[in-house]
């Protein structure tokens, strides 16, 4: 009696291996879904790939475009700006207005962006595009992530797809130095922004073929939250990415992060009396959410620091070609996306928050282990192995990171978590790569790479332990 309770258990055509948790047969949906995740992540990686791939082709673009010494980074910045700072009204946008609407708005502001800043012939039109091309990117992305868990059709397929969002999240970024580096060897660091169009055309074309429209929300849009989001989330981003350059006492810093810090504070105040809010604060009342959040921005902001410390040595101590470069990160690529095979199963067996805490403790150890670079070593002495340790780890955290976060939260609302959880990254990573570049600056020695890089891959490793905190405190409190 008890085995045929068991079995009508399940569904039909759903038996489940018991070993490991995954179903055996697929749902009759399956290949429609397959499709839709494939899609939205190929669009995740677009996004990704911006953060990155142009930074190798800066010294072109400076020469080519007659930047001045300070404006140049705003190629970046512009960018990083507009993406974090508009991520929470990107969230709740594609929850009021429907998710596919929003991907599809924000795909498409994000390849004419591409195609503006492609054919760019002074520096004022190329930051303006970098920065509408962060406007999409914060439309469309809190969306990728809700249509993946919303077209997923089951458990063990939605641990797979975040396990993939993840990797292309934490990959994509090391796989874009290596396609800036191509793009601008063999063509024009124009191709670095041209190479979205055709991607972003075809993603557009499939989008309504094998992605369904959620429900759109009736109520008034939160437009005051919406003000305040924007305005803290720019301020403080604004701030951060100045600070190496201005200093952190500088008015500058000090007067962007008063006023960040008290914008995020009204926006809190304001979301307790608004009837849909911008900000969903009890996505904030769980702990085990917040503790994730806590361990995704030390985590990013490490990451984003190897992103800007690494190529420096491959190209200032080593020698490397943009593109060697670019390849210099393929073993941390491939070691991410490797462990997306088997995070899924990790998560079964062991939990989300011991994969947590291996994952950002081996994070720390990578970074730890950088630090003992020296003059004189080759790449497979001192940077193949932490590259893969970090790759391995970062792996390990991204996917029960994201599965925590929208754990547990109700579809309507799948874009207001996910908008909150890219907003922590781009926040962490701004932080990250603020405190990492002050400490590199101020050991840096004018002409010579490694001085400085020590410490600064040390302020990254702990970081990591900071993260490894959130993420041991997460342990204890399941325990209790």
């Amino acid at each position: 009696m008890s085995s045929t309770t068991t079995s009508t258990t399940q569904p039909v055509d759903q038996r489940v291996d018991q070993r490991v948790g995954l179903p055996v047969d697929l749902p009759e949906n399956a290949g429609r879904a397959a499709a839709a995740i494939a899609l939205v992540l190929t669009a995740q990686l677009m996004l990704i790939l911006d953060t990155t791939v142009v930074n190798v082709a800066l010294p072109h673009i400076g020469d080519d475009l007659a930047f001045g010494p300070a404006s140049l980074s705003w190629v970046l910045n512009a960018y990083t700006l507009a993406f974090g700072g508009l991520l929470l009204l990107g969230g709740r946008l594609g929850d009021v207005l429907g998710r596919r609407r929003m991907f599809e708005s924000g795909l498409a502001v994000f390849t004419a962006a591409s195609l503006l800043g492609g054919l760019a012939t002074d520096p004022a039109v190329l930051v303006g595009a970098r920065a509408l091309q962060g406007v999409g990117a914060a439309l469309a992305a809190p969306s990728v992530l809700a249509l993946l868990t919303t077209s997923a059709p089951d458990e063990a397929a939605r641990n797979r797809a975040l396990a993939l969002f993840g990797a292309v999240t934490s990959g994509g970024m090391s796989v874009g130095l290596l396609l800036g580096g191509f793009l601008t060897d063999v063509g024009s660091w124009r191709w670095t922004l041209f190479i979205n169009i055709p991607i972003g055309l075809a993603v557009l074309a499939l989008t309504r073929r094998y992605l369904d429209e959620t429900a759109r929300r009736p109520g008034r849009f939160d437009v005051l939250g919406a003000v305040l989001a924007t305005t803290g989330a720019v301020a403080v981003v604004w701030s951060l990415i100045g600070a190496p350059e201005h200093g952190w006492t500088s008015g500058r810093t000090i007067g962007g992060l008063v006023a960040g810090v008290g914008a995020l504070v009204a926006l809190v105040l304001t979301e307790q009396r608004v009837a849909h809010p911008i900000l969903r604060l009890e996505l904030l009342r769980e702990r085990r959410r917040v503790g994730a959040l806590g361990v995704m921005m030390p985590v990013f902001g490490a990451q984003l620091a190897l992103f800007f410390l690494v190529p420096q040595l491959v190209e200032g101590e080593l020698g490397y070609s943009p593109v060697m470069t670019g390849v210099a990160f393929l073993p941390l690529s491939l070691s991410i996306f490797a462990m997306s095979r088997v995070s899924p199963r990790l998560l079964v067996r062991l939990g989300a928050r011991p994969m947590m805490v291996l994952g950002t403790l081996g994070l720390a150890g990578s970074f730890a282990w950088l630090s003992t670079v020296s003059a004189g070593d080759s790449y497979a002495a001192s940077l193949l192995g932490p590259l893969v340790l970090n790759g391995l780890s970062a792996a390990l955290v991204f996917m029960p990171v994201t599965s925590t976060v929208l754990g547990g939260v109700a579809p309507e609302h799948a874009g207001a978590a996910s908008g909150l959880l890219q907003t922590s990254q781009q926040l962490g990573g701004a932080v990250g790569f603020a405190v990492v570049a002050s400490v590199y600056a101020a050991g840096a020695v004018p002409g010579e790479v490694l001085p400085g890089a020590d410490t600064a891959f040390l302020t990254a490793a702990g970081f990591g332990l900071l993260a490894a905190g959130a993420a041991l405190a997460l342990v204890r409190h399941a325990r209790a």
